[in-house]
């Protein structure tokens, strides 16, 4: 006799329009069965149309069929529901497109979720528990349900792939190993995936090491972006500011220039209007006078004449009006030409400097560090510097220009460049660019490793890498490494190394120092905005010594 199981598999316990186990059972005069509401609506639909027909062989029925509960099939349904054996939920068995479908369902195929690699057969939970019963123990290798089974078949042999030929990087089975892969370096895909997963484990620090710097390059290029995008805001705004301020200035310097020039012609008029009034009247006095003089040269009354002639010998306002001299250059010609000039110099100079301005701006752009990664790139970026010796220290003792040490007193004549009481030398070259360097070093008080602008303090304490923002230093000592800037450290961490690189992207605004051995190792990396060319500096403790 069948099993539960088995009779669940048929197709005419399912009803064909819910897809379901069949419910309230009948069957329509064609033969076929439906699910009593199934086949209600279904009829009930068609209707309105004046339609009743199977769902399945499109028989139709008229009159519309009475239909009756199929007694003994519910019976039958009613003993397999009693053996505990049901039918999977659809919503969440039936196969959906992008499922792997069990090989072995009939009708609508349910989602399968185990593969077993001998039967090469998917399965859903209700036949994987006959597999499974069918298969005792666990001489079968199931895995999570795949659609790509016929992969795992050697397409030669038609059987199991179980081999992995090193030979030719690939999976064969063991009929492969005594035909066309025989001789070859051959071993268990379990072994070679065991070697490949502790490959994979590298393989993925590198991957996650690769991450890492590229999300720190992202964070780097946004913050120059914000930092760019924050700065051409500040620089319209204040040179908006600036202009509006120069516009102001120069309207109030016309304004001025207009109110002295008309201060001076209201005075220069008023007084010659003064004058000209005083003429007119010295005028009508001497024409008074002429006549006067005109009438009595005709007199024939020699006493009137004598008379008259001593009061008008003296003409009229002679002592009261000096004589006028006229400037011939009484005009504002010289203004109008200084105003010319001081226009031609605004000019001139705005265009030069707005020039130099542009310049400025059409060179500004945002750089990303170059990034080497072994010692032969970063060697392409070889600078040579050598070791100024108006600027060492007495405390230190140079040989040649490439090699300095700590030791006895030197004698030294005063230089302004010199450091004064620090253990300190600078190099003569400024950097800018990019620019690579390395620093052979022993000592077991330790050395600074820095780079400065060419005006940081040559004083005591002030003057001193570690303690002022004109320059950034590394401390090495045989146990530590130590970073400074303005008076702020930082503990890095320690990897032994008495070779350190110094890399140098001058316009990026990037400073690295590396170990350098077979690899090379960061130590640390400033990141910030460098104004002026930097200089390769030391200082040397308790007969430290370093080789450049």
């Amino acid at each position: 006799m069948a099993e539960a199981g088995d009779l669940l598999d048929e197709d005419q316990f399912n009803c064909s329009v819910c897809l379901d186990l069949l419910k309230d059972p009948v069957t329509i005069p064609c033969g076929h069965s439906y699910c009593m509401g199934c086949i209600k609506g279904t009829w009930d639909q068609e209707g309105k149309a004046g339609a009743n027909s199977c769902p399945q062989c499109r028989q139709t029925f008229a009159p519309r069929p009475v239909l009756n509960v199929n007694a003994v099939m519910a019976e039958v349904l009613k003993k397999l529901k009693k053996t505990g054996v049901e039918t999977p939920s659809p919503d969440n068995c039936y196969a959906e497109p992008g499922d792997v479908v069990c090989d072995v369902c009939t009708g609508r195929k349910n989602k399968a979720i185990k593969s077993c690699l001998v039967c090469l057969a998917s399965y859903c939970e209700t036949h994987l528990k006959l597999h499974n019963k069918l298969n005792p123990g666990k001489r079968h290798k199931l895995i999570d349900a795949t659609g790509k089974l016929q992969d795992k078949i050697c397409s030669h042999h038609d059987i199991v792939l179980q081999v992995y030929c090193r030979t030719d990087q690939q999976c064969i089975c063991l009929l492969c190993t005594m035909d066309e892969h025989k001789g070859h370096d051959t071993v268990s895909i379990a072994a070679e995936r065991s070697e490949k997963q502790e490959q994979l484990g590298s393989l993925q620090k590198k991957f996650q090491k690769k991450i890492k710097d590229r999300e720190e390059e992202l964070q780097e290029l946004r913050q120059a972006v914000d930092s760019l995008t924050r700065s051409a805001k500040e620089v319209v705004e204040d040179g908006d500011r600036t202009f509006t301020e120069m516009i102001r200035s120069l309207v109030q310097r016309r304004s001025e220039l207009k109110d002295v020039i008309k201060a001076q012609k209201k005075a220069a008029v008023s007084e010659a209007e003064g004058l000209l009034d005083q003429l007119e009247k010295e005028i009508d006095e001497l024409k008074k006078g002429d006549a006067e003089l005109e009438q009595i040269s005709h007199s024939e009354d020699h006493i009137h004449f004598l008379q008259t002639f001593q009061s008008l010998c003296s003409p009229p306002g002679s002592e009261e009006l000096p004589s006028i001299n006229i400037n011939p250059k009484c005009s504002f010609e010289d203004v109008k030409k200084t105003v010319s000039q001081l226009k031609e110099q605004l000019e001139n100079l705005s265009q030069n400097e707005l020039a130099e301005i542009s310049k400025q701006v059409t060179e500004l752009s945002i750089f990303l560090p170059l990034n080497p990664k072994t010692r032969e790139e970063f060697l392409q970026y070889t600078s040579s510097v050598t070791l100024d010796e108006n600027t060492a220290s007495t405390s230190l003792r140079l040989n040649g220009d490439k090699y300095v040490a700590a030791g006895q007193t030197q004698s030294r004549p005063n230089h302004a460049e010199r450091f004064v009481n620090l253990p300190q030398v600078l190099c003569r070259e400024g950097l800018t660019g990019c620019c690579y360097w390395e620093v052979q070093w022993s000592g077991n008080g330790g050395i600074d490793i820095a780079v400065a602008y060419k005006g940081v303090n040559r004083k005591e304490g002030v003057g001193n890498f570690r303690c002022n923002d004109k320059s950034w230093s590394l401390f090495c000592s045989p146990n530590s490494y130590y970073f400074y800037h303005n008076s702020k450290s930082a503990v890095l961490p320690f990897t032994r190394s008495f070779k350190i690189g110094v890399y140098l992207d001058h316009r990026a605004g990037a400073l690295s120092f590396y170990s350098v051995s077979g690899t090379m190792t960061l130590l640390h990396r400033v990141q910030t905005t460098f104004t002026e060319p930097l200089y390769p500096g030391f200082s040397l403790y308790s007969n430290s010594y370093v080789q450049l």
